[in-house]
């Protein structure tokens, strides 16, 4: 017997507010919590949904009875297929409103200490083609839409479900030798489907020459017959592209192969330079399952092999490897930030921890007596290595290891106690041990920036233990999606 369905139609369902991952908030009257993809705060909507689980339930919008107010015309094409830039629906106005009460809701719900200053939400002053680095993936099997489905399946009986047939089966396309068609694509992968993509004509996210790049590399691929990667099969030799840009006008490209088939890779990227302007262009061979590159050897093909960023009056050297912020505009408003609530005076000792490629530590060595900083990851303190010599900054030291090892009494001892610790961890936030051992070091202050404020506000309700909370101001690094900086300035009580 066939299992009931659990799906149902919540009518006319008053959208209130937005969740962490984006996704509209609201509630039925017998009051069960829905998630609505699609849904902004204002719409009022018959809800299709899908899950339920105790008091919770999650859906998507089946009939849209009252827009909102803070509705805006979606300005992308790809906008629901792709899964990226979730909120074109939502004016940017209304998105800082969200982000800045979710960063305020985590300090009082979660770190549930008082926040002497709460600063309004720091938007970025372009809301689309911010990203300085985008990857895109090559795929054999491409998100099929309505209109585009094969002959035997676009007819009228398969109905209403055509799409989702169509979208769901698996098409291997042919040699380039056989007759027949071929459905190929160069874009993101779509979200629960990780052996597709969707294919990209303009992406809204990186400015030009990045479109014309991955279209130019879609072309020579298709007229050359060169195989698109199938993840599924582990087939094909085209898998990756990767496209940085920098605000000096340089362009790096990296692309990753399947094989290393030098006379095939070399009439590629011939062909590529011959069309597109790039600064430089490295290879790679990826002979794995997996997209990782970073333990992979870079072959630089044309140019110098990195590009120069600048951030104020700093120079980062940024090659295929680096870790960086991808929003270069907004990496300096942020770190202004950091520097305005650090308050140094010249003469303090600052350690960074999570330095990433040292960016910050870098960007506020000219404000105090020596910063030095800890970064899991030996690449990426390489980088800030290189680029500390690439700047002349000699007060800043570098190291690798894991912040909560490295980080102990005989390291303080070595560097002397600081005045001030700067933390910049990853989404999961600071480790327990960590937290800990700040809280025995008992720095005056401390500025914590975060990607997740949920994490952020749970690390300050531990160290509100020692600390209170001077300022918070959240940053939008990223906006039409629901991700959020915050840094806070919190201060050691009786310093």
């Amino acid at each position: 017997m066939a299992r009931k369905s659990k799906s149902f139609i919540a009518p006319a369902v008053p959208i209130r507010g937005v969740a962490d991952r984006g996704k509209g908030v609201g509630r039925t009257p017998d009051g069960l919590v829905l998630f609505v993809e699609g849904a902004v705060p204002g719409d009022v909507a018959d809800v299709f949904v899908q899950k339920k689980k105790g008091g919770f339930g999650e859906g998507r919008i089946e009939r849209l009875l009252v827009p909102s107010p803070e509705r805006a015309e979606p300005f992308c094409e790809h906008f629901t297929v792709c899964g990226g830039c979730k909120w074109q629906h939502l004016q940017y106005a209304a998105q800082l409103e969200h982000k800045n009460q979710n960063v305020l809701d985590a300090f009082q719900r979660i770190a549930k200490v008082p926040v002497e200053e709460f600063q309004p939400i720091l938007g970025a002053p372009e809301t689309t083609y911010y990203r300085n680095k985008l990857e895109f993936a090559f795929s054999n099997k491409r998100w099929l839409l309505p209109g585009e489905m094969p002959p035997a399946l676009d007819t009228p009986e398969t109905g209403e479900f055509q799409t989702e047939i169509a979208q769901e089966t698996e098409i291997k396309p042919p040699s380039p030798l056989e007759a027949g068609p071929r459905f190929p694509g160069l874009g993101f992968h779509r979200a629960g489907a990780f052996d597709k993509v969707v294919d990209i004509r303009h992406c809204w996210l990186q400015a030009e020459p990045s479109n014309a790049i991955r279209n130019t590399a879609r072309e020579i691929a298709l007229q050359l017959g060169i195989e698109f990667y199938d993840v599924r099969r582990h087939e094909g030799f085209l898998r990756n592209l990767m496209v940085r840009l920098t605000t000096t006008g340089e362009v790096l490209l990296l692309v990753s192969f399947a094989r290393d088939e030098p006379d095939a890779i070399r009439k590629f990227l011939d062909a590529l330079l011959a069309r597109v302007p790039l600064t430089t262009v490295v290879y790679c061979i990826n002979p794995k399952r997996n997209d990782t590159v970073f333990d992979l050897e870079m072959v630089v093909y044309h140019g110098k092999g990195f590009v120069v960023e600048q951030l104020g009056d700093l120079r980062f050297k940024i090659g295929p490897k680096s870790f960086f912020q991808t929003n270069s505009a907004q990496a300096k408003n942020l770190y202004d930030t950091v520097v305005q609530f650090a308050g140094l005076t010249g003469s303090e000792n600052v350690y960074d921890l999570y330095t990433g490629t040292g960016s910050i530590a870098l960007y506020v060595a000219r404000f105090c007596k020596q910063v030095v900083g800890i970064e899991e990851i030996p690449e990426a303190i390489a980088d800030a290595e290189e680029n500390r010599r690439l700047n002349g900054i000699e007060n800043a030291v570098f190291y690798a290891g894991d912040v909560k090892q490295v980080l102990d009494p005989a390291f303080v001892e070595r560097h002397g106690r600081p005045d001030l610790v700067i933390t910049d961890p990853p989404r999961a936030g600071m480790h327990e041990k960590a937290v800990r051992f700040l809280l025995d070091l008992a720095a005056p202050r401390i500025v914590y920036v975060s990607c997740n404020p949920a994490t952020q506000a749970r690390d300050v309700l531990l160290l509100s233990e020692k600390y209170e909370v001077l300022k918070v101001r959240p940053v939008d690094m990223f906006p039409h999606t629901h991700h959020i900086e915050s840094v806070a300035l919190l201060a050691l009580r009786g310093a």
